[in-house]
C-alpha cells in the first residue's frame, strides 16, 4: 500500500490508503509518502498574524522615549557584546562540554567535573583566582554572610566604607538583633561605617560606586593598611560594566544567581569569588571545615540551568539596563522622581522611582501583574518580608517573573532613608 497525505480547504489533513504500484527495478520502494495539494486558494490570515497589530505597539510617550534613547541603547549593545565575548572565552578556555551538565546525588563525589568546571568558568569571567558557585546559596545575603565569616575573626573590625549595608545584612552583622542568632557581633567582631553622600541630600538612596570608584578605594585602603581585606557586595552589579571588582583588587565578591549572573534562567543559587584562600574559607562556612569546595550534589537540570544562565547573563543584564533607562525616561517625563536619573551612568540594574504613596505603588504592582504571562489573574498583596525590620517595609513580588526564573520586586519603605527594592513611596 502507498500512503497519500492530502489536505482539504478546511485545513484538515487526511491520510488516504492507495493501491501500491509495482516498483521499477532499483527505484522507489514499494511504499512511498508524498504530499498532494488539493486546494491552493488563498487563506485568511491567522488571528495572531502581524496584520492584526497596530503599526506602533507603544503609547506615544513610550515610543518617543525609545527614540530619544537610541544612543544610550547602542552603548548598551556594545557593553553586551564586550561582556558576551568575555563569557564565551571563559567557557572555551575551561573546556566546557555537554558531560559537565550531568548531575550527581548524595555527597557529590561522583560529580564528573561539572562542579569544578562551573567554578572555573565563573572565576575566569570575573577575574578571580577561584570561585564557588552553588545552588545551596539560597540568597545573596547568604553568600555575603559566608564571605564575611570567611576572614573575620573575634577582635576584628568590619568597616563599611560605602554607607550602611543592605537591610538584610543588619542581622548578619549584629546592627539589628532580637535574639542571639550567631551574628558577627556575637562572635566579637566590631562594626563601623563611613556615611555616604546621598541619604541626607534628598536622594532616593545613596550614590552607587562604579568599578573605577572601587578601584580607587581599594588602592587607598591597601596603602594605609596592606593587610586589610576588601569584600564587595556585588549583587545587581555583575556585567553592568566591562570589569568586575576582583579585576581591580577586591579580595572577595559575593552575589546571587537569581539576579544578574543567573541570566533569568538559574532557579536558585549564589556565588563567592576572589582569592583562593578566602573562597575556600567561605566554602567551609557554607558546608563545614574540611569539606570545602569538593562536596555538594546538584541535579543535572539545575546545573545545566546555571551554565546556560551564566552564558546568557550579559544579554539579560543589557535588557535590564535598557529597561531601567526607559523607566527613568518615561517616569521622569511624568513628573516622578527617579534614580539613577535618565541617561546617567549605570553601575547596577536597580532603578528607583518615587511614586508618592502606598496606593499608587500597589496599583502599579497590580498593573505589572496583569501584564505578566503567568499568573496574570493574581492580585498581589503587600506583606512583611523576612530580613526587614520596619512594618512599613513590605514587598510585592511578581509571581509570574518568579516562576519564569527572573527576579522582579517592588518595595515600600517609610520615608527616603534608603532602598529596599526597586520602587519606593514616601509616608506622609
Amino acid at each position: 500500500m502507498a500512503l497519500s497525505l492530502s489536505y482539504s480547504s478546511s485545513a484538515a489533513f487526511t491520510v488516504v490508503a492507495c493501491p501500491a504500484r509495482s516498483p521499477p527495478p532499483r527505484r522507489l520502494p514499494s511504499a512511498v509518502c508524498f504530499i498532494r495539494a488539493v486546494d491552493t486558494a488563498p487563506r485568511a490570515p491567522l488571528p495572531c498574524a502581524s496584520s492584526t497589530y497596530p503599526p506602533q505597539p507603544f503609547v506615544p510617550e513610550v515610543a518617543e522615549a525609545v527614540e530619544s534613547l537610541y544612543s544610550e541603547f547602542r552603548d548598551v549593545d556594545n557593553l553586551v557584546a564586550h561582556n558576551s565575548m568575555r563569557v564565551l572565552k571563559a567557557f572555551q578556555n575551561a573546556g566546557v562540554g555537554s558531560h559537565h551538565f550531568n548531575g550527581c546525588t548524595g555527597y557529590g563525589h561522583d560529580d564528573g567535573g561539572g562542579r569544578e568546571t562551573l567554578d572555573s568558568v565563573f572565576a575566569k569571567i570575573v577575574g578571580a583566582e577561584s570561585a564557588i558557585v552553588r545552588s545551596q546559596f539560597f540568597s545573596g545575603t547568604h553568600a555575603i554572610a559566608c564571605a564575611l565569616f570567611a576572614f573575620l575573626r573575634p577582635g576584628n573590625e568590619l568597616l563599611a566604607v560605602a554607607g550602611a549595608p543592605y537591610d538584610t545584612l543588619e542581622e548578619v552583622i549584629g546592627i539589628r538583633q532580637s535574639s542571639i542568632t550567631g551574628s558577627l557581633k556575637d562572635f566579637g567582631v566590631t562594626y563601623h561605617e563611613v556615611p555616604k553622600m546621598g541619604a541626607s541630600t534628598g536622594m532616593l538612596f545613596p550614590l552607587l560606586l562604579s568599578i573605577a570608584d572601587i578601584e580607587r578605594a581599594i588602592r587607598v585602603i591597601k596603602m594605609q593598611k596592606p593587610d586589610c581585606m576588601v569584600m564587595v557586595d556585588n549583587c545587581y552589579g555583575e556585567f553592568v560594566e566591562t570589569y568586575e571588582p576582583p579585576m581591580v583588587g577586591a579580595d572577595l565578591i559575593a552575589g546571587s544567581l537569581i539576579k544578574n549572573p543567573g541570566g533569568t534562567i538559574a532557579p536558585c543559587g549564589g556565588y563567592v569569588a576572589g582569592k583562593r584562600i578566602w573562597v575556600e574559607a567561605a566554602a567551609a562556612r557554607l558546608s563545614a571545615p574540611g569539606l570545602g569546595v569538593d562536596c555538594g550534589s546538584m541535579t543535572g537540570d539545575v546545573r545545566r540551568a546555571l551554565f546556560q544562565g551564566l552564558f546568557l547573563s550579559p544579554q539579560m543584564v543589557g535588557e535590564a539596563i535598557k529597561g531601567g533607562l526607559l523607566i527613568a525616561e518615561v517616569m521622569s517625563m511624568k513628573g516622578y522622581k527617579v534614580q539613577p536619573l535618565p541617561r546617567a551612568p549605570r553601575h547596577d540594574i536597580v532603578q528607583a522611582v518615587q511614586l508618592g504613596g502606598r496606593e499608587r505603588l500597589i496599583s502599579f504592582c497590580e498593573a505589572v501583574q496583569r501584564s505578566c504571562p503567568i499568573g496574570s489573574y493574581i492580585k498581589p498583596t503587600a506583606g512583611v518580608t523576612t530580613g526587614y525590620a520596619s512594618e512599613m517595609e513590605v514587598q510585592v513580588s511578581c509571581h509570574a517573573m518568579d516562576h519564569l526564573g527572573s527576579h522582579l520586586q517592588f518595595s515600600v519603605r517609610e520615608g527616603l532613608t534608603g532602598l529596599i527594592g526597586h520602587l519606593l513611596w514616601e509616608k506622609f
